[in-house]
């Protein structure tokens, strides 16, 4: 499993999954498929009634979703936005992702009953992104990436808060009573794993521990998922209350999981979608919406609001970009992918025809940018390879006074 620790392998892992599941959708077996993703799994005695395709993208994903929760506490903590003047540029360009994808969407739908849409372009897949970094980007300094990722950890954020808040539509308090006990515990145990001298657990095997915690967290997505707020947040729940050390350590055993498995399940049965056999001009004003501002309304957000907050911040923020590298970073944002696929099965809920037409645009938006980035990150790596760019960050001039490109 050592090798999905990649972003490479597991960028191309996560495409593969996808097409996979577009092509066996619209073959012979395609019915069978998605008679599958609809079966539903009854536990009467707990209340549970899911779908083979929702335990993926209610139940596993949360998964993952307590990885970036952790990695985001992480970056909050010591990373790269552990200071205001850090976290300011890298948040400036990603609200203009969120912001310009948005406005895009609501222009092209405005009136067509599907506004609801717009947060499905807002999101940034931080695994291919940074996948696509690495398989094209080579020579490209680290504060590229580090740009990159502050971007989209935050991007991250954006999407939680916007599932929380646009995508739960009535709330059982009392379930979400029990998972704040279950949290508090799960929170509780954490802090006893970490070692301390002289303590008595330094000594002894953890495993009860450890086997308690994943109660602890099952119990509280059990509770979140019946309190009708989207199941998922449990993950981001559990992710920023564990203690960080022991949190890293859990992040860096599910990893190559998420990466190889959960990821590549999520992105296949999302795509599994029976093309519709309808003319350009009958597809819904959202898939229109989806498909242009995906790729154009991140590339152009990102772009000139990192550009804009360079001009006030200058070398003031230390991370700093000239146009050339945030059109990289931006070109990268387009690919929404995993939680743009998300966005859109909560979005369209009520229409199935819909989100398949939403699933479609979502990939073929995604692969524009993945087009667009592979061709921005080539330009850029093959201007510092040959010399022409200074790879060095104290280097870089001021974006207020330095050449665009």
């Amino acid at each position: 499993m050592a090798i999905f620790r990649s972003e490479r392998y597991a960028a191309m892992l996560l495409l593969a999954a996808a097409v996979l599941g577009l092509v066996l959708a619209n073959s012979a077996v395609g019915p069978a498929l998605l008679a599958f993703k609809g079966e539903h799994v009854e536990l009467p005695l707990l209340g549970l009634d899911i779908s083979t395709g929702h335990f993926v993208s209610d139940g596993l994903l949360a998964i993952f979703f307590f990885i970036v929760a952790v990695e985001l506490k992480r970056e909050l903590a010591i990373g790269e936005l552990n200071s205001l003047s850090k976290a300011a540029l890298p948040a400036v360009a990603a609200l203009g992702g969120v912001a310009v994808p948005a406005g895009i969407y609501l222009l092209i739908t405005a009136g067509s009953g599907w506004e609801n849409g717009w947060p499905v372009p807002t999101a940034t897949d931080i695994a291919f992104a940074l996948g696509l970094l690495a398989i094209f980007g080579k020579g490209i300094p680290t504060r590229v990436r580090v740009f990159l990722m502050a971007l989209a950890v935050l991007d991250d954020l954006v999407a939680i808060l916007i599932i929380a808040f646009f995508f739960t539509s009535s709330v059982e308090l009392s379930y979400l009573g029990f998972a704040a006990v279950t949290l508090l515990l799960f929170s509780g145990v954490s802090r006893l794993l970490r070692p301390r001298s002289g303590y008595i657990l330094t000594r002894k095997p953890q495993w009860p521990l450890v086997i308690a915690m994943w109660v602890l967290a099952v119990l509280t997505w059990y509770f979140v998922f019946q309190s009708g707020v989207h199941a998922t947040i449990a993950g981001v729940l559990l992710g920023l209350v564990m203690a960080r050390r022991p949190g890293g350590r859990a992040v860096h055993s599910l990893e190559p999981y998420s990466n190889g498995i959960i990821l590549p399940l999520f992105a296949f049965s999302a795509a599994l979608v029976a093309i519709p056999a309808v003319s350009l001009s009958e597809l819904s004003p959202a898939f229109w919406g989806i498909l242009v501002a995906l790729p154009l309304g991140k590339l152009l957000g990102i772009t000139l609001a990192g550009w804009l907050g360079g001009l006030v911040a200058g070398k003031r923020s230390g991370v700093g970009l000239r146009i050339g590298d945030l059109l990289v970073v931006a070109s990268l944002g387009g690919v929404g992918f995993t939680v743009s696929l998300l966005m859109n099965e909560l979005a369209f809920a009520s229409d199935h025809d819909v989100v398949d037409e939403g699933t479609i645009a979502v990939l073929l938006g995604s692969g524009i940018a993945m087009v667009c980035s592979a061709a921005f990150v080539s330009w850029r790596a093959a201007q510092y390879r040959s010399g022409k760019l200074s790879v060095s960050a104290a280097d870089e001039p001021d974006p207020a006074t330095a050449p665009l490109f």
